[in-house]
């Protein structure tokens, strides 16, 4: 399984942002590598360190894995 960009930037971004490894950034991480946008957008609801415009940031890196992972399969929820 390859992993993708915005998985890639996202992991990279929380590692930068979130040095401390809390528990609430390691369940996050495990989202990110376990492929699993949904409990990732889940997640970041619940982080209170982040900033309104960092929450943005990183829904739209969720935002883009939903995407690239709807491509991949060739279809999106609400079809091919």
């Amino acid at each position: 399984m390859s992993v993708s960009a915005s998985r890639v930037s996202l992991l990279r971004w929380l590692r930068r942002q979130l040095r401390q490894p809390v528990a609430l950034r390691e369940h996050l991480e495990a989202a990110v590598q376990n492929d699993d946008p949904a409990e990732a957008r889940k997640l970041v609801e619940q982080l209170d360190d982040f900033s309104d415009a960092q929450r943005r940031h990183v829904l739209a890196l969720v935002d883009a894995w939903e995407d690239e992972r709807a491509s991949e399969g060739g279809a999106t929820a609400d079809g091919p």
